[in-house]
């Protein structure tokens, strides 16, 4: 068997089995894989949630809807135990663990998105397990990014992992929901993430945590576009980590993409949020989505924000629905100068140019995800 970089995502309910305290008996099993694994030579990365639960175990608050302080406060005292836990259960196996903690300013700033892989690439060539999560002490709405699905699709991406591991508290992805619907069915596998397909993705079934069907299918689609396989399985299946890389057919699998994406694009896809919109006609639509090209001024109907030159933005086509993502060459106010001109004439209308094209294909990703409700917003 091939040597494989694993990053495992454990949801709140999954460390906790839907209760409010962490679930040790079950923590030590996870380890027991991940340690199986590390013998055959595989490398570990665990994205782990579940800091909020761990600090409500030392400090007892008697209501249970928090304010955003008190969520803090609880992820500082707790991301401290549930730290020092992993460590004793790793260290039963004679394994070291790292921590990383991470928040989305660390991953739209690509000289902090690359510091972060250099970290998290030295941390893995030790033998040493990294342990990340979300900085939720000091993350606010306008810095997180949002959820440990998403997360641990990004840390996949820094790892160069060849394998994500969604370990929740469903077996996997269904044709309805299974809480509602006793016959649906278990969808084995997805080669096409539509709309359609996201329809059938439901919430988290705990309340414990923060993410749910959908963030999976969110995560799934990033990781897979990196050439990263992805699979959500139920986290208290027997040996569920071992037997799916293992090949058993196990949840619901993602396979990568068989061309997955360069860094530089990887980080324009998943890193910084979109600081502007562009809508574009038909002719452009076709041209990027068909043909791979840049994005030419001609092919622009609107502009929408506020943003710099090198700002990464949304594309839309006339139907309003996302098709790309990309680099601007130009600041908000000229390329609404710009818009619907032909290349030839960006000098003559600003007087300067910085090339004829207002995204060029190097700097662009076509997502092909749907409409304002996409994770790219």
């Amino acid at each position: 068997m091939s040597k494989k970089t694993i990053v495992v995502k454990l949801g709140t309910s999954v460390l906790t089995g839907g209760k409010t305290r962490l679930d040790r008996a079950h923590m030590i099993e996870l380890v027991r894989q991940c340690q199986h694994l590390h013998q055959q030579g595989h490398r570990v990365v665990l994205v782990s949630s579940g800091a909020i639960a761990a600090g409500r175990e030392l400090i007892k608050l008697g209501h249970s809807k928090l304010s955003i302080s008190e969520k803090q406060m609880l992820a500082a005292v707790g991301q401290c135990r549930l730290i020092r836990v992993w460590d004793n259960l790793f260290a039963l196996y004679e394994l070291k663990v790292g921590q990383l903690l991470l928040t989305r300013a660390d991953l739209e700033d690509r000289e902090r998105y690359l510091n972060a892989r250099d970290a998290l690439q030295a941390v893995l060539e030790h033998g040493i397990v990294p342990i990340i999560n979300e900085n939720d002490a000091v993350a606010t709405n306008e810095i997180k990014v949002g959820d440990n699905d998403n997360l641990s699709a990004r840390v996949a991406m820094l790892a160069d992992a060849d394998h994500l591991l969604l370990l929740t508290d469903q077996r996997g992805l269904f044709t309805a929901d299974p809480r509602k619907h006793p016959d649906a069915q278990l969808i084995k596998e997805v080669k096409i993430i539509d709309d359609t397909l996201r329809r059938l993705a439901g919430d988290s079934v705990s309340g414990l945590g923060t993410g749910g069907m959908y963030t999976k299918l969110q995560a799934a689609d990033i990781a897979r576009r990196a050439g990263i396989n992805v699979t959500i399985a139920a986290g208290r299946a027997e040996a569920v980590i071992e037997r799916v890389i293992n090949g058993e057919e196990v949840g619901t699998r993602f396979p990568g993409l068989v061309n997955p994406l360069e860094h530089r694009k990887l980080w324009i896809l998943a890193g910084p949020p979109a600081q502007g919109k562009i809508t574009i006609d038909e002719g452009a639509s076709r041209a990027i989505l068909e043909r791979g090209s840049s994005l030419l001024p001609k092919g622009i109907k609107d502009v929408s924000g506020d943003f710099h030159r090198g700002a990464v933005l949304n594309i839309y086509n006339p139907e309003q629905q996302l098709i790309a993502r990309g680099l601007s060459r130009y600041k908000a106010e000229d390329l609404r100068v710009l818009q619907g001109h032909h290349s030839d004439q960006i000098e003559s209308l600003l007087g300067y140019q910085y090339g004829d094209v207002a995204i060029h294909r190097d700097d662009l990703v076509v997502t092909q995800l749907a409409n304002d409700g996409d994770i790219f917003k």
